[in-house]
């Protein structure tokens, strides 16, 4: 159905009738010569969904009666209104011009008007035909998904508007914006961990701003470690062995030395766990201590694991220096005794050579 429906009142049956008869005539109809560019209609109007779209009609004195029609609706007959719909009112009837308003546009207002006037007996028709151009819209799309690695994924965003909107996917990481595909449908075979992170349908058509929505697609995978090195320490002093591990979920970690697992809370040692890190402290370092550790990483997708080696460092015990003639204070008699030998040599060589 059109715009609007008919006001049926028992007294403008008979009219409505004859203004059916007078203005439903065929797109097409020969013209009288000399009248070819008359009536005069616009040419196709396109409007934006919700705003107001004007037919205009241009007319001469030598009409005597003029109409709007929708299909086969009668809008506007002369300064009568025929329709129901309150979105539709007359904007102007004068010699020249004849033109009406379309309030608060929507989709099914599109399609072919008539402008059709009646002058010495002979009705004459101009058609325009109402386009409705509507803002893209994402009705429908994928929600986040957790997938393992090296399985296949599909995401779906499907998009209305009018004219059809383009509908395209991107994958958005910390490493990069890449484009992914043109289609509503996106297909990944054998995905890797490196295709994690949000994926982003925009749909567009011109006719408003691009409409964006985002999918997250989290891939797990089993742990590996990264970073695992040893370190020297001497005793008495603090160390710490460090285990850094990658993995979705995140791992979980567990020490062990020699086969022998190290429980938390031990005296002297703790262990700090973090999603990616793991660290085991000592905090007075004994020989007891020394030797080789297995830094253990787990998730559901599986386990891995790294020796790390503690090992001990010798110190070098050094006596503070004094500057020259730096005596060491191990007696009062001693220091003195060793103070005085030295001058001897240089007395016995003044007394030759004064002689």
């Amino acid at each position: 159905m059109g715009v609007c429906g008919y006001l049926f009142l028992p007294w403008k049956c008979l009219v409505v009738v004859s203004l059916r008869l007078l203005f439903l005539v065929p797109t097409g109809v020969p013209v009288r010569s000399g009248d070819a560019t008359f009536p005069k209609a616009m040419d196709n109007v396109t409007v934006r969904q919700g705003e107001s779209a004007t037919l205009r009609c241009t007319i001469d004195n030598r009409v005597t009666r003029v109409a709007w029609l929708n299909r086969s609706t009668i809008l506007y007959a002369g300064n009568d209104k025929w329709c129901l719909d309150p979105r539709v009112v007359l904007l102007s009837n004068t010699q020249t011009q004849y033109s009406i308003e379309i309030q608060n546009v929507d989709v099914y207002d599109e399609g072919p008007y008539t402008c059709s006037v009646q002058t010495d007996n002979h009705p004459k028709t101009s058609r325009v035909h109402l386009i409705v151009q509507v803002s893209p819209k994402i009705v429908e799309i994928s929600s986040d998904i957790s997938i393992n690695e090296g399985n296949n994924i599909s995401l779906t965003c499907i998009a209305t508007g009018r004219p059809e909107p383009t509908v395209t996917w991107r994958h958005i990481s910390p490493k990069a914006v890449g484009f992914v595909s043109e289609d509503e449908y996106l297909e990944i075979q054998g995905i890797t961990r490196e295709q994690s992170g949000d994926y982003e349908c925009s749909a567009s058509n011109d006719v408003a701003a691009p409409v964006v929505r985002r999918v997250k697609v989290t891939v797990n995978y089993p742990p590996y470690i990264s970073e695992a090195k040893g370190t020297g320490v001497p005793v008495g002093q603090k160390g710490t062995l460090q285990c850094e591990a990658s993995a979705v979920p995140s791992a979980e970690f567990q020490w062990y030395k020699d086969d022998k697992r190290l429980i938390e809370g031990k005296k002297g040692v703790k262990v700090e766990n973090r999603p990616f890190l793991s660290k085991l402290i000592f905090f007075n370092v004994s020989e007891h201590d020394y030797g080789n550790y297995t830094c253990v990483a787990s998730n559901k997708l599986g386990h891995t694991n790294a020796s790390i080696m503690l090992f001990e460092v010798k110190t070098t015990a050094l006596t503070p220096w004094k500057g020259p003639g730096a005596i060491s204070e191990v007696s009062n008699g001693t220091s003195r005794r060793a103070g005085c030998i030295w001058l001897l040599p240089l007395l016995v060589l003044h007394l030759l050579l004064k002689f």
